[in-house]
């Protein structure tokens, strides 16, 4: 934190000019008061008047190397110095190199990558591969997942942001996941989940019309809907079940990937491969916009000489890319994949269980690496959730407190319905973490006042 960054004469002006002329995403323009961010470093962020939070949320679980990390801003600099920008069509050599580098961790059966803007856009055009490669329009999604804000993603997002958005893409079906706390198959163990959820996904590809599906997409661990990891078996069933029926499997890892469960991707955790893999948040903590799609060498091949009918003009931005160049360096040098299963399974796993068994607001705790999910319930019995589903207002009153005591410690939580995510910057200090998960601790004691 610098006198630069800390400003109180620019506060006004700032929160001046974005109340008056911002319009925000996801919002009512007149119930939100954002906070004026005047600069961060690492895994804190602060405002113009030096309060400092610790960013628990990695903004929007993009933010995998933190705030201003030197290697990141320099690698940008030195691109803008001498190649700010150039068209798609054009072979770029930083742009090459981060496709080289993004299809060798992807591994065996993975050399082509396209670039998009974001999530939500990898997303869409991985749609459009599969449905182009298939001759199959239909594609099956999630409840309870988000795959982005554009036509087809949010029509294949499984929450409640997707209802005011209805009708878009009219080739979307929505199945049940598995969710062992809350099991919709009335499960008593983790592999029941798994044999039930999937002959339940073969049900609906059979009563959907497997001659009609072209893809399935997965987030293959659930983000912002639950950090919800998937069964032992699941994801290879849901391999074998698209080989079966001729469907193409698009693992969505914009959140996921990139080092934030300690893998490259996070499906390499689970034992099965998908056709298209969609990225962008991590693989260059969101410096400058970026997002993708790896393409499996089977799909690659269609269009080698069929065109595919898409593309961006910022496609594989010389800056975004320089920047996801500087991402491969600092986690192989810093050993960052290591680093986070370290600290999930040492620091945090065992952190969480402690709270859990401490505060009865605590329902269950989940996760993996420096993913995890606190689950809040007004009952452990009954499990009843300690807010609704898509809870506002008085109704999210419960969990609301517990992110105010959070912001009143100096932590910047991630709350969703009844649950805190975890998710600090893969580059967060021991020290910071442990002070983040005692700042949680004491945070829920306001959960528990509201059972």
């Amino acid at each position: 934190m610098t006198t630069l960054d800390v400003r109180p004469d620019l506060e006004a002006q700032v929160r001046a000019d974005d109340r008056g002329h911002v319009f925000h995403s996801w919002s009512a323009q007149a119930l939100i008061d954002p906070l004026p961010v005047a600069g961060g470093e690492g895994a804190t962020f602060w405002d113009y008047a030096g309060t400092a939070y610790l960013d628990f949320s990695s903004q929007l679980v993009n933010l995998n190397l933190g705030h201003q990390h030197p290697d990141l801003v320099a690698a940008i600099q030195q691109q803008a110095g001498r190649l700010a920008t150039i068209q798609p069509s054009m072979a770029n050599d930083v742009r090459g190199e981060l496709a080289r580098r993004i299809s060798e961790v992807a591994g065996d059966g993975f050399s082509k990558v396209f670039f998009t803007n974001g999530g939500a856009d990898a997303n869409e055009n991985a749609v459009r591969m599969a449905r182009l490669v298939t001759g199959k329009r239909k594609v099956l999604s999630m409840y309870r997942s988000y795959h982005g804000n554009t036509s087809t993603a949010i029509t294949l997002t499984g929450d409640p942001r997707r209802w005011p958005n209805e009708p878009a893409d009219g080739s979307v079906a929505h199945f049940f996941g598995p969710y062992a706390y809350r099991s919709p198959f009335h499960s008593s163990s983790p592999e029941e989940e798994t044999d039930r959820a999937l002959e339940h996904l073969e049900q609906t590809i059979i009563l959907e019309g497997a001659s009609t599906i072209g893809a399935i997409i997965l987030e293959t661990v659930v983000g912002t809907n639950g950090v919800l990891v998937p069964p032992p078996g699941y994801l290879p069933g849901v391999r074998a079940l698209c080989d079966k029926y001729g469907i193409v499997y698009i693992a969505d890892e914009v959140m996921v990937g990139f080092g934030r469960i300690g893998e490259w991707f996070a499906f390499q955790a689970f034992d099965a491969t998908p056709d298209l893999i969609t990225f962008a948040k991590g693989v260059n903590s969101g410096y400058v916009p970026l997002g993708g799609v790896v393409i499996s060498d089977r799909i690659a091949a269609h269009f080698d000489t069929v065109s595919f009918p898409g593309g961006l003009t910022y496609s594989g931005h010389p800056l975004a890319c320089a920047a996801g160049v500087a991402t491969f360096e600092v986690f192989e040098r810093d050993g960052i994949l290591e680093r986070v299963r370290d600290l999930g399974a040492r620091v945090v796993e065992p952190r969480l269980r402690a709270i859990a068994e401490r505060h009865p607001s605590v329902g269950e705790v989940r996760g993996r690496g420096l993913f995890w999910a606190i689950e809040l319930v007004r009952d452990r019995e009954t499990r009843e959730p300690l807010v609704p589903f898509n809870a506002a207002g008085a109704d999210a009153a419960p969990v609301a407190a517990v992110a105010a005591a959070c912001k009143e410690a100096g932590l910047w939580p991630f709350t969703h319905f009844n649950r805190i995510h975890v998710a600090p910057p893969l580059v967060i200090s021991e020290e910071d973490l442990v002070r983040g998960l005692d700042i949680i601790d004491a945070a829920l004691d306001a959960a528990d006042a509201a059972l």
